[in-house]
């Protein structure tokens, strides 16, 4: 069987658990979800005790191994295999951290079914004959390039995404906007809400959800100023209407503040570091890429 596809976890049933439901350890040990376990109960070797397959509710033994697939074999939710680029920074059995290149959305959608990052990553998996699925843990804007991870299996994607928003799964971005902000570092805490009659744009809004971002300048050039941020909260288009809401929209930014794409043809957002804890071995992990070309040339003036 394709490597990813049979990723397994393992766990040596200890002389303290002896009598313990495979149930209880799956969750307190292993921390799988129900969801989980009701995905791979039902498969011939989706839960194996001493290489047997077990049911859920089945008592244990000390010293006896407790085996479990994370990943089903039905791929068929996954997106349509795709050529084209997959900028790998990291990858292991269980996720792929990738820099995603500008101009290149990353969930397929309507009038983009097959030239999404999903669709290239699952191309990429088809070529190695790996049967790792594509469960991307965050999201970037279309115009948006940097690190993203994506999991390989439904375990590792649920236990990042439970990281998400806590100190264990740090992002920080940098950007270019027209302007300086002042104070040159500090804390937009400010909601943010949809505009009304418009289904992409998002607003300052009291009504809307909260959203906070720190960011502080790190050098000013030509007018502009390039900033790095690190997100609190996940909202969407959060970066860009909270720098707009300072009087520094992203350069480039034709929704928030000027679009000039003899300048630079998208939001100027870079998503530049990446800290979490491993889903699987528990280590914190992190990555760090450079300022791309397109957004330093703002700054060379």
């Amino acid at each position: 069987m394709a490597e990813g596809t049979d990723r397994r976890l393992t766990l040596a049933v200890a002389a303290a658990w002896d009598g313990e439901k495979i149930d209880t350890l799956l969750r307190r040990e292993l921390g799988l979800s129900g969801t989980v376990i009701k995905r791979i109960k039902w498969l011939e070797d989706g839960i194996l005790l001493d290489g047997v397959r077990a049911i859920t509710g089945q008592r244990v033994s000390a010293g006896q191994v407790l085996s479990v697939r994370v990943a089903a074999p039905d791929q068929k939710a996954d997106p349509v295999p795709t050529p084209g680029p997959v900028d790998v920074i990291y990858e292991d059995q269980d996720l792929l951290v990738v820099n995603k290149a500008p101009g290149v959305l990353v969930h397929p959608g309507p009038g983009h079914g097959t030239d999404t990052l999903c669709n290239h990553i699952a191309w990429l998996y088809r070529q190695r004959g790996e049967g790792s699925g594509v469960h991307p843990v965050q999201r970037l804007d279309k115009g948006t390039s940097g690190l993203l991870v994506v999991a390989k299996h439904p375990v590792a994607q649920e236990k990042l995404k439970g990281q998400l928003h806590t100190p264990e799964f740090r992002r920080r971005y940098l950007a270019v906007c027209d302007g300086v902000p002042e104070p040159r570092q500090g804390r937009v805490d400010l909601p943010i809400g949809r505009t009304p009659g418009s289904l992409v744009e998002r607003r300052v809004d009291p009504a809307g959800q909260p959203a906070a971002t720190q960011y502080r300048v790190l050098k000013v050039a030509g007018g502009r100023a390039l900033v790095e941020l690190e997100l609190e909260t996940g909202r969407t288009h959060q970066i860009r209407v909270h720098m707009a809401s300072l009087g520094c929209p992203l350069t480039g930014d034709f929704l928030y503040g000027t679009e000039d794409k003899n300048l630079i043809g998208r939001p100027a957002l870079h998503s530049s570091e990446l800290f979490l804890i491993h889903p699987i071995i528990g280590e914190p992990m992190h990555w760090q890429i450079p300022l791309p070309a397109d957004m330093a040339a703002l700054l060379s003036e």
